[in-house]
């Protein structure tokens, strides 16, 4: 077993595989497991690492690719900006003229549909044309979902595959064989946690994200002869933006159209930061969430059958809340009071649910 020491993971190396025990629960100093935390602290900087590069970010219209592409236009890089809404790139790339130190030839907006395949292999052409690399793909686009799965029409399930999957392994596949050629880059997906745990409601979301992890986890042991080229999985947890607006229910063509409770969730700027250090780190998978999401997904690695009762309880209310149009975390006051209490009682990482503090246990029922 790798010893957890400093040097490792200012390296960027994982002390175990993905999901071992240096994802040990955050305390007072922020949201993630223990080597990101670390990385962040002693670790190699975005400011020094990232910079004069070429970075090709998917869904980079919203949410998470949106804020990615604010924080990456202050390092000095080369911006390729890609969605469907070609107007909120427009917008992204004015915030990002006006806030960045780059200028208007270093932002391409390259509108993409990632269901397209066929689009794909022009659109990596393009980007090589314009800048004549590409240094880091950031696989952000995808969609969630919302629905109890007996009620799912397959199409929403065959969606979710097309896009969040398919679609992310194509355009790989295409920016890949460039990298391979000059040896180096860095493939950057962002998944969930929801790609290592289960989440009601999310079934065909859910199936999508795991397909994503065990595909990368697989494709980095291919590419153990190219040591310039890596890739790194990116787990966050409920994150302020408008996936759930956006997210898929029982049809195809039926969105939720509801941004439910944003304050448990962790605000994007520092997700994406996190996301950024494990980048200059080259970290193969961090997970990225307040808690009590952090908790359940150590639990779900260490201690599955408490992991799964605790997900079972939690489903049921959850379910129960969902059939009444409830948000289900809105509607218990101890998410608020989590927040109010974590700093002063931190989880301690001990493998013993005694230690949860008493405020959070009833959020986990």
């Amino acid at each position: 077993m790798p010893s957890l020491f400093p040097q490792d993971l200012c390296q960027g190396r994982s002390l175990l595989p993905a999901g071992g025990p240096s994802h040990i629960l955050s305390t007072d100093h922020g949201p993630s497991d223990l080597t990101l935390l670390w990385a962040e602290w002693q670790g190699r900087r975005p400011e020094w690492e990232l910079t004069d590069m070429v970075v090709w970010v998917t869904g980079a219209s919203s949410g998470i690719g949106e804020e990615l592409a604010y924080q990456l236009s202050k390092l000095g890089i080369s911006l390729v900006l890609s969605a469907r809404r070609v107007h909120e790139l427009e917008r992204v790339k004015r915030k990002c003229l006006e806030n960045g130190n780059l200028k208007e030839k270093d932002i391409l907006i390259l509108p993409l549909d990632l269901t397209n395949r066929s689009s794909h292999e022009m659109a990596t052409k393009a980007v090589l044309q314009e800048f004549g690399r590409i240094d880091i793909l950031v696989n952000n686009g995808g969609v969630s979902q919302r629905a109890l799965c007996v009620d799912t029409s397959l199409d929403v399930f065959k969606e979710l595959i097309e896009l969040n999957y398919l679609g992310t392994v194509s355009l790989t596949k295409c920016v890949l064989p460039h990298m391979i050629e000059r040896k180096q880059g860095k493939i950057v997906t962002v998944n969930s946690m929801v790609g290592i745990i289960a989440a009601p409601l999310s079934t065909g979301y859910c199936a999508s994200k795991h397909a994503l992890r065990g595909f990368f986890n697989t494709l980095r042991s291919e590419l153990a002869t190219y040591p310039g080229i890596t890739i790194s999985n990116i787990c966050p947890g409920p994150v302020q933006s408008n996936i759930v607006k956006n997210a898929l229910t029982e049809e195809v063509t039926k969105p939720t159209g509801s941004t439910a409770d944003q304050s448990y969730k962790m605000a994007t700027s520092r997700c994406v930061r996190l996301m950024l250090v494990a980048m200059a780190n080259d970290l193969k998978e961090v997970w990225i969430s307040d808690q009590p999401f952090l908790l359940m997904i150590y639990l779900w690695q260490y201690m599955p059958t408490l992991a799964w009762w605790l997900t079972n309880k939690a489903a049921k209310r959850r379910i129960e809340n969902f059939k009444s149009g409830v948000d289900w975390v809105h509607v218990s006051p101890l998410s608020k009071h989590f927040h109010t209490i974590k700093r002063r009682s931190p989880i301690c990482s001990t493998g013993s649910f005694d230690f949860v503090p008493e405020g959070c246990r009833f959020l986990l029922f």
